[in-house]
């Protein structure tokens, strides 16, 4: 062997040990993480931070869970200066060329390289995200597009580098493919979510996500002890008990959340981050008590980051508000309010809308009083991305009715809400809990009923309708609540303001359709909620549910452009 040789053979051997230390300490790090230790998991990390790319990514993506959770600006901007510190660090260990394409035999890349791309990858699509957060003006949204696009391609390459003969296959390459399932699965997943018509305002057009091929590499990564099982567990249980209800059909998928989730529970029985999963699941079951136990439980389990307490709250909120435990509901909206930087308009406007749930007479928490609350609203808002929040947009344009001398109240404000995070679905295992909202619903449509004609009650009445039409499928009540969507549709012509409630009730009757088993009618309707309405309230959010819907039914019509990643 030349000395040329063996100095590059003990410069692997060298750097082969290296990145097995680095990784093993990383893997104890996010151990203590996980167990509410996140004080020890940073000190665990910070002292190498400059000098091996693993403790420098995983201590920026730390400070970057904490930032997002804050949403303090100073946070942001922390975790956005040690993300481009730790992309710097891996930038260091990557061979020197333009792209992977040109390296893509494999065979000069060493282990060490090829880890410090895939680790440039994942610091590149956490820098998009802060930006996202951060800055508001369009550069900078275009900036942070070019990251994520950066970033697709380099785990693209890595995907079909890693797939030939000639990679190598080091001591640590479980952890490579980890990362790598990571990123191709959370691109496939998250891009599976998009309407074609978003897709192409995101820059993406000409590509489109597999979902299954993502959930399956998720859940792989997941499932294969390795540095992202975490991360892409985190995904999936996002997705499982999240996005799948925000974003889809509101099914959900409990079994398989359930399955995951198990694992980590036996690892980590107190953990805080599982304990708010396991009490998301048990929401979606209709288990409101248990999981009020385990969302409380979660709270308790550690005092370090109180950001954790807000997720909690906020579903501890809802699920005293399927309970139709109104005064308990506000007191989580107001600790929110109080605490969380998030959408303070959004609580505010929450807190606003419990009190206006109560009788006139019932003396208010704190002596706060809901038409007050109401008119501060407006005074909360804030951009995310050089926008606001829908949801806040929605609660602003909702409260305006206040601003009036005399307002004319908003009938069932928080059922309203409710509907927008898709609550309905989660009460349809309870009858009692849907029995209780359709008291409620049938009480505020005799006091309009009972009021005088003014310009809000046709949008009023038609509220009313949707949401009674949501309670009456959940009774199984099929053609009553398909007459309620359609006394909705109806009215298309009459309403003033609540223009989304149009494309909203045709989702709704195509939904109902679709449990029917009559497809050819729910696909119609779909494709005329896509198409023929623009510019309501909370548009985005509709469009990806008829997304989800016209995709469950495999109805396109989907792009033919696109192409699978």
């Amino acid at each position: 062997m030349s000395n040329g040789k063996r100095a590059n053979a003990a410069e692997t051997s060298s750097s082969q040990m290296t990145l097995k230390e680095s990784l093993d300490e990383c893997m104890e790090a996010l151990d203590l993480f996980l167990n509410n230790q996140f004080k020890e998991s940073l000190e665990r990390l910070q002292p190498r931070v400059d000098e091996s790319m693993y403790h420098a990514l995983i201590y920026a993506t730390v400070l970057e869970m904490q930032a997002m959770m804050t949403f303090q600006n100073d946070d942001i901007s922390s975790a956005g200066t040690t993300m481009k510190s730790a992309q710097e660090v891996c930038q260091r260990f990557r061979r020197k060329s333009p792209s992977l394409v040109s390296k893509s035999s494999g065979e000069f890349l060493s282990e060490v390289q090829l880890h410090a791309e895939v680790c440039y990858a994942e610091c590149q699509l956490q820098r998009a995200a802060l930006t996202f957060l951060q800055d508001e003006n369009m550069v900078s949204f275009i900036k942070g597009g070019i990251k994520v696009r950066n970033s697709y391609l380099i785990y693209k390459d890595l995907h079909s580098l890693i797939k030939s003969q000639n990679c190598l296959k080091g001591p640590s390459h479980i952890h490579l493919e980890g990362g790598i399932s990571f990123g191709i699965g959370a691109f496939n997943l998250t891009l599976s979510l998009f309407p074609p018509r978003i897709l192409k305002v995101l820059e993406f057009a000409g590509f489109s996500g597999d979902k299954e091929h993502g959930l399956s590499l998720l859940d792989e990564g997941a499932t294969v002890m390795n540095l992202r099982s975490m991360l892409c567990a985190l995904l999936l249980l996002c997705y499982y008990t999240f996005l799948t209800f925000i974003l889809g059909t509101g099914e959900g998928e409990v079994v398989e959340a359930e399955k995951l989730l198990k694992t980590f529970r036996l690892r980590y029985p107190r953990g805080a981050i599982f304990l708010f999963f396991a009490g998301r699941i048990e929401e979606i079951k209709g288990n409101i008590d248990e999981a009020v136990t385990l969302f409380e439980d979660g709270c308790k389990a550690q005092q370090a980051w109180k950001q954790f307490h807000h997720m909690c709250y906020w579903e501890l909120m809802w699920c005293f508000t399927y309970k139709r435990a109104w005064k308990m509901a506000y007191f989580y909206a107001d600790l929110l309010s109080q605490e969380s930087r998030w959408s303070k308009a959004m609580y505010v406007y929450m807190k606003a809308a419990y009190l206006s749930m109560l009788p006139k007479d019932e003396a208010r928490p704190f002596g706060e009083d809901e038409v007050d609350l109401f008119r501060q609203v407006p005074t909360f808002k804030q951009k995310i991305a050089g926008k606001s929040p829908p949801t806040e947009k929605f609660a602003i344009r909702k409260a305006r009715r206040y601003k009036a001398h005399n307002p004319l109240r908003l009938p069932v404000p928080v059922l309203e809400m409710m509907y927008m995070w898709n609550g309905f679905s989660m009460i349809s295992k309870r009858p009692e809990l849907t029995e209780g909202m359709m008291q409620t619903l049938v009480e505020a449509e005799r006091t309009l009923l009972e009021s005088p004609e003014n310009e809000y009650s046709v949008d009023d009445r038609c509220v009313i309708h949707l949401l009674k039409g949501l309670c009456l499928k959940n009774q199984g009540l099929f053609q009553a609540a398909e007459d309620c969507f359609k006394k909705v549709c109806s009215s298309e012509k009459k309403i003033r303001l609540d223009h989304y409630l149009i494309p909203n009730s045709l989702v709704e009757l195509s939904l109902l359709y679709i449990d029917q088993g009559r497809t050819d009618e729910a696909i119609k309707i779909l494709n005329k909620a896509k198409h023929n309405y623009k510019d309501y309230s909370m548009e985005s959010r509709t469009q990806f549910r008829i997304h989800a819907a016209l995709a469950k039914l495999k109805a396109g019509p989907f792009d033919d452009e696109d192409t699978h990643l």
